[in-house]
């Protein structure tokens, strides 16, 4: 007979083999498997690319951890996060608590205290306890279900009782049985005895004190002598309350992360920067009259006054050999003389390649001496790291391949559209991508041993991300306290990217941002948006750059740039001259000094300025005084806002736990202003009618504020146009 005739159909199936083909498809798993858990949990923050990369923060840096946690129905979850520290170790949850009512949105303030790999974890759970609480104060007070809803409430303190973990308290300790920790009176019998005992046995461990209270009050909850309210005041009572914080009752526990935590060191959010040129500072007329350049040596001797002002790192440009080809005169100009000494940015001669000293600043003995010195004066050497090459460099000819040949066979030099650098050939990245990588890593671990912890990357976007993500990941595997800042004066995309990836600082737009909503809409961008990846060093200057409100503004300007700098960011930076107010562009709309330092020496009189008084140094110190007493101008994410009525006039706070600072800058160089500055107290942690004492750090005066103050400012008036105020309540 043929196969197919004892075929049946599916409607002719005997009922019993029907049943087991239904229950087998019920059976089968689902074909989707969902992304979303039980107990919705999304949007979690702090987070870099979905959690391929880490978020950042500095030890001791508060920090906020967010999500949108919610589920069906009208029962209310309950979450929290819990953060490993990078020896592996769990730290006690924080609870997470809902922003306002109905948002969803859920926060908890966190911060490290160890400097590496952190990760965090964020669990929701559905909350039997919670949802009793909300039923019970509905229904209790109607008069509805009191005898069952009070049950039910016994039951859960019942199994959240049952539910606790051993060892959570003194007696669960010494339940265990004598230690050497245990105390004297103890040991040898009594309850540890006992309690070792009973466990061999099998028999149950006394109650810990966390136990006993939910026991007590599961207890008390079902005594009938006492009213509904007090049985479930008992059910609720704040003891219960704080065990149920520290154990509560979960169900449906969703977690999402882990998500990877950067911690650095304090100095990668928090510093004060001061570049100068070593070979300008003990320059000096040779004999046929040109000047001759400084070393290092003599540089050394400017340290003190740059400790003196109060600044934590001093930032060197290259200290390498010049290539002679090619090499810049004067104002850039393409040829240079017999005593011009080119451009640092120009790497490389017959003297040696980035590992090497100019033979015109000394040796590595004289660096190593001048790191020192330096360093026993409270500051941080930095060094420029500019990966491009001199047509002199060795380079070149040990290394060909690394740089790109046009058509004629000559190599390409750099370029920024309008500007050309015709002594600086770019390396070809593409070409021997893991040679470039290795000779990177081992001329950055040649600085970092002889004391250079803090490297300023020169043009970082002119080179392929995954060259940096490789690199930095590499250094911070090695050696971890070693920060990056990066020269990214480029689009938003890279910007943002480069610090994403590893970059510790960035350098930003502030030298361009001078209007109030510029700065306002900015900076909120950076201390709100950005800050848990991007930590913004605002250099008022540098030797690229002279802004043009320094030119038309003058030494008002100066000090008002200075003050917004200094307490708007937590790092902030100034490129030497900028305390003697040099503003003279190159020519008209130039962003370029005339007699650039890049290209030739710039000697200056020090003592001549600090006798005319022609200098803002006392300014500078001031402020950084101001910002080491003051934890609030050390962070970042605190940065708020308050509304003035007058444009010219930019007021904001930042608050670190009891410190709070309140800055208002005039944004006129040129006259007086006046505004009312209306203060967003409830943001501030105050109610609307307190009476603030404010101690202006800059005028040594004092005032009553409340939330509407007036202000005058004007150029002029105390060391700078600007009120920067230690805030108090007025009762405290």
């Amino acid at each position: 007979m043929p196969r197919t005739a004892t075929v049946r159909s599916v409607a002719a199936r005997p009922a019993a083999l029907q049943l087991v083909a239904d229950r087998t498809a019920k059976a089968a798993p689902p074909a989707h498997r969902t992304v979303v858990g039980r107990i919705p949990v999304t949007d979690v923050s702090p987070v870099v690319a979905a959690g391929r990369l880490p978020a950042k923060a500095v030890v001791g840096e508060r920090f906020e951890i967010a999500a949108t946690v919610f589920r069906e129905g009208h029962d209310r979850p309950a979450a929290h996060v819990v953060l490993r520290d990078p020896r592996g170790r769990d730290r006690a949850p924080l609870p997470l608590r809902e922003q306002a009512p109905g948002t969803d949105r859920w926060t908890a303030t966190a911060a490290a205290d160890l400097p590496g790999r952190w990760s965090f974890t964020v669990e929701a759970w559905a909350d039997p306890v919670g949802a009793w609480r909300h039923e019970a104060e509905v229904k209790l007070p109607a008069g509805t279900e009191t005898a069952l809803v009070l049950e039910e409430g016994a039951r859960l303190l019942d199994r959240a009782a049952r539910a606790l973990p051993p060892g959570r308290d003194r007696r669960t300790l010494l339940a265990a049985g004598p230690t050497r920790r245990t105390p004297r009176r103890i040991r040898g019998g009594g309850f540890g005895a006992g309690g070792a005992a009973a466990r061999r046995e099998g028999r149950a461990l006394p109650p810990g004190r966390d136990r006993r209270t939910l026991l007590a009050a599961a207890a008390t909850d079902r005594t009938p002598a006492l009213t509904p309210g007090e049985r479930y005041a008992a059910a609720v009572a704040e003891p219960v309350r704080k065990v149920l914080d520290r154990h509560p009752l979960r169900e449906l526990l969703t977690t999402e992360g882990p998500f990877p935590l950067q911690v650095d060191r304090r100095r990668a959010l928090y510093g004060s920067w001061y570049e100068f040129f070593p070979r300008s500072e003990g320059a000096r007329p040779g004999p046929d009259g040109t000047l001759l350049p400084g070393t290092l040596r003599t540089a050394a001797e400017r340290l003190p006054a740059v400790a003196e002002m109060g600044f934590d790192v001093v930032y060197l440009p290259p200290v390498h050999p010049i290539g002679e080809r090619h090499r810049k005169g004067p104002g850039n100009t393409l040829t240079a003389g017999p005593g011009d000494v080119g451009s640092p940015w120009a790497v490389g001669s017959a003297a040696g390649g980035h590992d090497a000293v100019h033979p015109d600043l000394g040796t590595l003995d004289d660096f190593d001496a001048f790191v020192a010195r330096a360093r026993s004066l409270g500051l941080e050497t930095a060094l420029d790291f500019a990966l491009q090459c001199s047509p002199d460099h060795p380079w070149l000819t040990e290394h060909p391949a690394w740089f790109r040949h046009r058509a004629d066979g000559t190599i390409a030099h750099a370029e920024n559209p309008p500007k050309k650098y015709q002594d600086i050939h770019p390396v070809d990245f593409d070409t021997d991508f893991d040679g470039i990588v290795a000779e990177t890593l081992r001329l950055l671990r040649f600085w970092a041993a002889r004391g250079v912890r803090i490297f300023r990357v020169d043009n970082p976007h002119t080179k392929p991300v995954p060259f940096w993500e490789t690199v930095l990941a590499d250094m911070a595997r090695t050696d971890p306290d070693v920060l990056f800042l990066a020269e990214a004066f480029t689009r938003p995309a890279m910007l943002r990217t480069l610090a994403q990836i590893g970059f510790h600082q960035s350098y930003t737009y502030f030298t361009w941002r001078d209007t109030k909503r510029d700065l306002t809409d900015y900076l909120t961008e950076l201390s709100r948006e950005t800050a848990h990846y991007l930590r913004p060093n605002l250099f008022v200057n540098t030797p690229d750059i002279l802004p043009r409100s320094l030119v038309a503004g003058g030494r008002a300007a100066f000090e008002q740039r200075a003050v917004l700098a200094a307490t708007l960011s937590p790092a902030w930076g100034v490129y030497a001259g900028y305390e003697l107010c040099e503003n003279v562009p190159a020519g008209e709309g130039s962003e370029e000094y005339a007699d650039s330092e890049k290209y030739q020496l710039r000697p200056r009189d020090w003592a001549a300025a600090d006798r005319a008084g022609t200098t803002i140094a006392p300014l500078i110190g001031l402020l950084n005084r101001v910002r080491r007493a003051h934890p609030a101008l050390q962070d970042l994410r605190s940065l708020r806002f308050h509304r003035t009525d007058n444009d010219q006039v930019v007021a904001y706070s930042k608050q670190a736990g009891d410190d709070l600072v309140l800055t208002v800058v005039s944004l006129d160089p040129h006259g007086p202003q006046e505004a009312t500055v209306s203060l967003d107290l409830p943001a501030l942690g105050l109610d609307w009618d307190v009476v603030l004492d404010v101690h202006d750090e800059l005028t040594g005066t004092g005032h009553r504020w409340t939330e509407h103050n007036y202000v005058r400012l004007a150029p002029g008036d105390g060391p700078a146009s600007a009120h920067v105020l230690a805030v108090r309540r007025a009762d405290a």
